[in-house]
């Protein structure tokens, strides 16, 4: 695993008057470097950057296309320059100490050395960034035990080991839930802090949901909660810079808190936040750990953006799949919608052709037979030229007055046979209204929608009946807007109902409840959706209502009246 630096800008010169070299130097001063430049396994400088520089009269321009030994540089240059050529073989960062002279000065640096990842994949340079050690800490330093004196120069391989942990552990999955709970636990332990969430962003939202955490035992979960960004400066900043952000203070229970903060990105576009969280007093975030939580954000963010990606696509897989299948049961159905009354049609009239009726009220009989299979094929045909533009997007209606007395009369005309053959009541409840109920929409549009709902009532039960009422809802405020007058029509049933589960397809173009070759109801599954989206049409609604299978079902459309009846004293 290899996180070098990627300076794709710095390319060419690396000289001192380069306005990229010159805004990233500044930015490393604010982490508290003061000697920062770049330089190869040979060691020559490519630019150089020294906070002491004027004080001791040294020209940086000099220094710049120099050797070590020449001007400035590494007391044990040999071993130096063996570490140099280490961290470019492993491009790993690596942290040390390392004494410089100049003239007859010494200087000793904490040094964070970092290889530099160029456009072409190449790694030949390293950037180092160093802080200088006050005289009387590298005396301290003399007294600090061995024990812990080697802890400190290890840390630069722990890092190291977290960095490859970490990494091993999010490149084996493409699940995001793995991703998340894996880089908080690793972090969180390598860190010993006492929290470390991960959130989930979209730039379009300014609420974080924590999606994984690792805490202590000792403190309460953010686990589900949602962090608002606009509210948070720390995060805010992290999100805006893409750089790590720390911030110091007390908690909600008067707790010393310590943050560390940084928005996961890829391709420079946040898609999530990592926080960690410190309660013990004074925790002061390193440059080791700073660095660390830099290099994490994209590594991190990579892996969040290949994983969003990946279930994407799976979901869009699955529902093609789907959608392909519902289109071949559709398909299987429909043929079947149109062979039974075409087949109908053919048998009966190839009765009257070979006069085989016996008398002229039995032909009367079998040319009405052929008739109504003639209607109900061009019901089948209509249905799939209908759901042909509201595929396309072409389904315009022509909207007008509509009397509702009307349409609930023509459907009682085309609807109640076929309840009584059945042996089912049938009512038709109206508003009481002194004037007539006007809807504005399209007649034989509303029409369709009334037989259609009707139809599947009367179909779909077998005892008890079917009910069709209608209430007028008046104009009512809602959030400071007047919402117009609608007719809230229903279609009340006794008949065999729907379970829960099943009632999201209902409205699902190409599907039925109950598809396949088994399916007890004839029909091409197209009614409900097709009701559905020429009530929309009409700038209306339509809902369904059932508790579950046996326990019958309702289906209520809402309407814009033309104009506002007048109501009798008891509605």
């Amino acid at each position: 695993m290899s996180v070098p630096i990627n300076v794709e800008n710095w390319q060419g010169s690396y000289g001192k008057s380069n306005p990229a070299w010159t805004s990233h130097a500044s930015g490393l001063q604010g982490l508290g470097s003061e000697l920062v430049y770049v330089q190869d396994a040979a060691g020559q400088y490519f630019s150089f950057y020294w906070q002491q520089a004027e004080r001791y009269k040294l020209d940086p321009e000099a220094i710049v296309n120099s050797c070590l030994n020449e001007k400035f540089g590494p007391v044990a240059a040999t071993s130096y320059l063996e570490r140099i050529q280490q961290i470019l073989e492993n491009q790993l960062p690596e942290r040390f100490c390392c004494e410089f002279q100049y003239q007859e000065e010494k200087f000793k640096f904490d040094l964070i050395i970092s290889p530099i990842l160029v456009a072409d994949g190449s790694v030949s340079k390293v950037l180092v960034m160093g802080r200088q050690v006050p005289e009387e800490s590298a005396n301290a330093s003399q007294k600090i035990p061995t024990t812990a004196k080697a802890s400190a120069l290890h840390w630069g391989q722990h890092y190291k080991k977290l960095i490859r942990k970490i990494s091993r552990h999010i490149r084996r999955t493409l699940d995001l839930d793995t991703i998340w709970q894996r880089t908080v636990d690793d972090l969180g332990k390598g860190l010993d802090v006492s929290r470390c969430v991960i959130c989930a962003y979209k730039s379009d939202n300014m609420e974080a949901s924590v999606k994984a955490e690792y805490r202590s035992e000792s403190i309460s979960s953010f686990l589900g909660q949602k962090l608002k960004i606009s509210e948070l400066a720390d995060l805010s900043k992290a999100i805006e810079s893409l750089e790590p952000v720390t911030e110091q203070g007390f908690n909600t229970q008067e707790q010393p808190e310590s943050k560390l903060a940084v928005a996961t990105f890829y391709q420079d576009k946040p898609n999530g936040l990592i926080v960690l969280y410190d309660y013990k007093e004074n925790r002061q975030w390193t440059i080791d750990e700073i660095e660390l939580m830099r290099e994490l954000a994209d590594l991190v963010g990579s892996a969040i953006a290949h994983a969003t990606l990946y279930h994407e696509l799976e979901q869009a897989r699955q529902q093609a799949e789907e959608a392909s299948r519902l289109k071949s049961e559709f398909l299987a159905n429909t043929s079947h919608e149109l062979r039974t009354p075409l087949n109908g049609m053919i048998g009966f009239l190839k009765l009257v052709i070979d006069g085989m009726a016996d008398d002229p009220e039995e032909q009367m009989e079998f040319i009405q037979e052929a008739n109504r299979s003639a209607l109900h094929l061009l019901s089948v045909i209509n249905d799939i030229l209908d759901i042909a533009k509201i595929e396309a997007g072409k389904m315009e209606l022509e909207l007008g007055p509509v009397d509702l007395e009307e349409l609930f009369s023509n459907v009682e005309d085309f609807t109640k046979t076929q309840a009584q053959e059945k042996n089912l009541s049938f009512r038709i409840q109206k508003p009481a209204t002194r004037d007539k109920i006007i809807l504005n929409g399209n007649y034989q549009r509303l029409l369709q929608v009334m037989l259609n709902l009707v139809g599947n009532a009367i179909k779909f039960t077998h005892e008890g009946g079917v009910m069709i009422s209608a209430e007028v809802q008046r104009k009512k405020p809602v959030n400071n807007q007047e919402v117009p007058a609608m007719a809230i029509v229903r279609v009340v049933d006794t008949g065999i109902g729907v379970s829960l589960e099943k009632q999201g397809r209902l409205f699902q173009s190409f599907s039925q409840v109950n598809g396949g070759h088994n399916r007890q109801y004839g029909g091409t599954g197209l009614g409900l959706y097709i009701s559905q989206k020429l009530v929309e049409a009409m700038k209306g609604e339509v809902e369904f209502y059932s508790m579950g299978e046996g326990l019958g079902s309702t289906v209520t459309f809402t309407v814009p009246l033309y104009q506002d009846p007048v109501l009798t004293s008891n509605q």
